[in-house]
């Protein structure tokens, strides 16, 4: 580490661990707190809580009293009219974006962000205080930048309808004061193609939310330019999960918690992001939840072969949003309400669970504003430095074991205890560990893969002047076609196969081309480099055919000696 970041850093570690009680060492508890939010959303005003239409419940009466509606009141279109049996269209949300974006000079800004697959607008919205709201503002500002991110899934709208109602909050209501202390980006349809249509993924059939290290789909790429340029120091990710379905028919239960909830767990997380993201938000989100007499539970999920009885915590692989954004450095946190297969039953509770669980965040972000930004500062400065150094983990996995969960038994309603083998991601196994190389070098014609390493943020320089640079090349010891898979089964990926492939790696001198690419490591977006450029994983851009070849990429062990330019 540079002499000059050394005493910084150190301060701020001392300020971390004496001031926040944010210690590194140690693992996250490996079971949830009961639950629940604490600070008040939205304004809530009270009303009646209609009455739930039988003909709607895919559940018994005893079931569905288990979920009354809140007595609040919120507004968003899919809230205006009584009887109504859709969600805020795409026009809908369209103009309240834009709407809500008219109030410019009162520190609301709207931002394009790029086009869906059918050519709707992908637009968020800017809340800051600062004058100038260019992302390098921002940046200078001192304050952190909070995104928030709904609908990736197009099935899933209540966080959608939540972040809606959260803007309005933002822009003139009870959370305007927190933009004294943090900026807030909203996008609160990731997937419009997908919500038109009722569908989980998006119009080309990817499933936006695994795509997030690979960037086929433009709605995964606007994301990653907005974390790219503004550089949150804390995501948000709101969907929802399948209540009956698979659950139902595997268990014979129904699922029971109003939220499930869980940050980045991925290989190379920086301890004291996982440590920031367990003490400072989760914990005070689920007291949140837990004041609003909602339950939550960890983050599971189940695959969709109905002979597989395991459970598992979200998946360990970096292509979700909530991975991905983790090895950006960000705290990234994952709320998921009770409502894929559900239609608008039980909406209002819904969209309470969100609205309630992410103010939490948004509270726990102002409040550690000033820890957050030394955090980040840190960590970056952390990561940056170990380049050349010690080892680090190409591929991880989660940790067997056995958990008991309640569930609801679908005719009498009352909680019904289940234990299941469970797939821990609170302590990950390392399945393939490499020393780490001081950066990776790419040939010249794969530039493919280079604008995408630069869309996700990470550094790429190029040789201005041919050399020669020590490293490893790969060779294939073995090779086999697949399908990428995650915890729920075969990732939709409209219908493309990954190379899976075991290689071995042997020291040598490396011809450094004039227009080839050296991505140094040496930078705070390093381990998405390594998540992209070691190819013997399933969500590697070799196995995915945007490197064409082993031969055209290889490891560089000493730090290179030969003239470099940082592509703008």
């Amino acid at each position: 580490m540079d002499q000059a970041l050394a005493s910084p850093v150190k301060r701020w570690v001392a300020t971390l661990i004496g001031a926040a009680g944010l210690v590194a060492c140690g693992t996250p508890p490996s079971a949830p707190p009961p639950t629940v939010p604490a600070r008040a959303p939205a304004e809530p005003v009270a009303s009646p809580a209609p009455p739930v239409a039988a003909a709607s419940q895919p559940y018994s009466d005893p079931v569905a009293a288990r979920f009354p509606e809140p007595a609040v009141s919120y507004r968003t279109p899919a809230f205006f009219e009584d009887g109504r049996t859709g969600f805020t269209t795409n026009a809908e949300l369209q103009s309240w974006v834009r709407g809500l974006g008219s109030y410019g000079t009162a520190g609301v800004h709207l931002l394009s962000v790029g086009t869906s697959q059918n050519g709707v607008p992908l637009e968020a919205l800017l809340f800051t205080r600062n004058p100038d709201a260019s992302p390098a503002a921002l940046l200078r500002s001192g304050r952190p930048t909070v995104l928030l991110i709904g609908q990736q899934h197009g099935d899933e709208p209540a966080g959608s309808e939540a972040l809606l109602v959260l803007a309005q909050e933002l822009a003139r209501g009870k959370l305007h004061p927190l933009l004294d202390r943090i900026n807030v980006i909203v996008l609160p349809r990731a997937n419009p193609d997908g919500a038109l249509a009722g569908q989980r993924v998006t119009a080309s059939g990817i499933d936006a939310n695994r795509d997030h290290l690979l960037l086929k789909t433009p709605e995964a790429l606007a994301q990653a330019r907005l974390v790219r340029d503004y550089q949150p120091v804390v995501v948000v990710d709101a969907h929802e999960y399948t209540v009956v379905g698979r659950f139902l028919q595997k268990f014979g239960a129904l699922q029971r918690y109003d939220a499930l909830v869980q940050y980045a767990m991925t290989a190379n997380m920086p301890a004291f992001v996982t440590k920031a993201s367990e003490e400072w938000f989760r914990q005070p989100l689920l007291k949140s939840l837990e004041q609003q007499n909602l339950s939550s539970q960890w983050y599971y999920t189940t695959s969709t072969d109905l002979a597989d009885k395991k459970l598992s915590m979200g998946g360990t692989q970096p292509d979700t949003g909530r991975n991905v954004n983790g090895l950006t450095n960000a705290v990234s946190i994952l709320i998921e309400t009770r409502g894929v297969g559900i239609g608008r039953l039980h909406l209002k509770r819904r969209v309470h669970t969100h609205v309630t669980a992410i103010t939490s965040v948004l509270q726990s972000a102002a409040d550690r504003a000033g820890d957050l930004v030394k955090l980040r500062q840190y960590v970056d400065a952390e990561v940056s430095a170990k380049a050349c150094q010690g080892q680090m983990v190409v591929e991880a996995g989660p940790t067997a074991a056995e958990y008991t969960l309640q569930m609801i038994d679908p005719v009498t309603g009352i909680d019904k205890p289940v234990t299941v083998s469970w797939d821990s991601a609170l302590v990950l196994r390392d399945l393939k560990v490499r020393n780490r190389p001081c950066g990776y070098w790419l040939a010249a014609d794969q530039g493919d893969a280079v604008a995408r390493l630069r869309n996700l943020g990470v550094r790429v320089e190029q040789v201005a002047a041919v050399g020669v640079v020590q490293g490893e090349t790969y060779s294939e010891i073995s090779r086999e076609q697949g399908a990428r898979q995650d915890v729920r089964g075969t990732i939709a990926d409209a219908g493309s196969s990954v190379l899976r492939v075991e290689v071995q790696t042997t020291p040598a001198l490396l011809d450094a081309p004039v227009g080839s690419y050296y991505v140094p490591l040496s930078q705070p977006f390093a381990n998405l480099a390594i998540a992209a450029l070691e190819p013997d994983t399933q969500n590697s851009y070799f196995a995915n055919g945007i490197i064409s070849a082993v031969g055209k990429q290889a490891r560089v062990t000493t730090l290179p000696g030969i003239k470099l330019v940082v592509m703008p």
